[in-house]
């Protein structure tokens, strides 16, 4: 087990416990914006609720816009 720790002792002799500073990197990969990864999921997620649409009027027998005003 890693030691994530360590311990001084003061001068009045009570013990002080202080984390680790965790190492510190620079990610060079980017992941915001236009990415393909992000495309694809927006795509997916926009036929998802295409569908939807098309079975909530299937299934109700009124428009969307009719759903929407309460008509």
């Amino acid at each position: 087990m890693a030691n994530n720790t360590y311990t001084t002792i003061d001068e009045n002799g009570v013990y002080n416990n202080f984390a680790k500073e965790p190492q510190m990197y620079v990610d060079e990969n980017v992941n915001t914006g236009f990415t393909k990864y992000a495309e694809m999921m927006n795509g997916r997620f926009a036929m998802i609720g295409f569908v939807s649409l098309l079975l909530t009027e299937a299934l109700s027998g009124h428009s969307f816009i009719s759903l929407l005003l309460g008509q």
